[in-house]
C-alpha cells in the first residue's frame, strides 16, 4: 500500500512539474531600464549609436527585448528597455564587446550619467505588435521605503486596469533591484489620443491620488517614440 501511495505522489509531482517549469522563464526574466542624455547637438549621432547596439544586442543569447526610445519633447534624451531570460544572460550582455564599444563611443556625447537600472517584474504581459505612431510612456516612481509594498499593490492594479483600456498596448511595471523602493512603469499606446484618454481614466486618477502621499518625488512621466 505504501509503495502504491508513493507511486501516486510521484505521478502527481511529475504532472505538476511541467507547469512549474513553464512559468520559470517569466519569473526569472531580468529587466533593465537605462536613461541616457546627450548634448542637444549630438542627438542624431547618439540615435545612430543606439540603433547599432540594439541590433547587436538582439542577436545575443537570452535577449527577449531590446527597445530604443527617444523622448518626444527633448530629442537628446533616450531610454533603453531590455528584457533577458535570466540574470546570467543580462550579466553576459553587460560585459559584451558590443555594449562596451557603444559606451566608449557614447561617452564624449553624454550630458549626464549613464543611468542603468536593473529590475524585476511587478506586472508584465506578452508584448503585442508595435503599431506605427505608437506613443510610449516611461515613468519613474519613487516612494518612501516603508511604503514599498503598498506601492507594489497600487502598481499591479494600475497595470491590470490600464490593459483593459481601448488602444492599450503593453503596460508593465518593474521594480529596481538595487533600490527596491524605486519602480518603472512602461506603457505603449496606439496613439497620443489613447494616451491622453488614459490620463483621464478614473482608475488612473485613483492611482495617482493614492500614490501621492507615499511618493518621494514628483510623478516623472515622460513620452517617447520608438527608434
Amino acid at each position: 500500500m505504501r509503495v502504491f501511495c508513493g507511486m501516486l505522489i510521484a505521478a502527481a509531482a511529475a504532472a505538476v512539474a511541467p507547469a512549474v517549469m513553464a512559468q520559470a522563464p517569466t519569473e526569472a526574466t531580468s529587466y533593465v531600464v537605462t536613461y541616457i542624455e546627450v548634448v542637444p547637438s549630438a542627438a542624431h549621432e547618439a540615435a545612430g549609436l543606439l540603433k547599432e547596439v540594439a541590433a547587436a544586442s538582439r542577436k545575443e543569447a537570452g535577449n527577449q527585448r531590446y527597445e530604443i526610445l527617444q523622448r518626444i519633447d527633448r530629442e537628446n534624451q533616450f531610454v533603453i528597455l531590455e528584457a533577458w531570460t535570466d540574470p546570467k544572460a543580462a550579466d553576459i550582455h553587460a560585459g559584451a564587446s558590443a555594449l562596451k564599444q557603444f559606451k566608449d563611443k557614447l561617452k564624449p556625447l553624454q550630458a549626464g550619467f549613464y543611468d542603468e537600472r536593473p529590475s524585476v517584474a511587478v506586472g508584465v504581459a506578452p508584448s503585442p505588435p508595435v503599431s506605427d505612431g505608437a506613443v510610449y510612456v516611461v515613468t519613474h516612481v519613487d516612494v518612501a521605503p516603508p511604503r514599498k509594498d503598498d506601492c507594489i499593490v497600487l502598481l499591479r492594479k494600475l497595470v491590470e486596469d490600464s490593459r483593459k483600456e481601448p488602444d492599450a498596448g503593453r503596460i508593465e511595471a518593474w521594480q529596481q533591484t538595487n533600490r527596491t523602493n524605486h519602480f518603472t512603469v512602461t506603457e505603449m499606446w496606439k496613439n497620443r489620443a489613447a494616451q491622453e484618454a488614459h490620463i483621464s481614466a478614473a482608475s488612473t486618477r485613483e492611482f495617482r491620488e493614492k500614490l501621492g502621499p507615499m511618493s518621494g518625488a514628483l510623478y516623472d512621466e515622460r513620452l517617447y517614440k520608438s527608434l
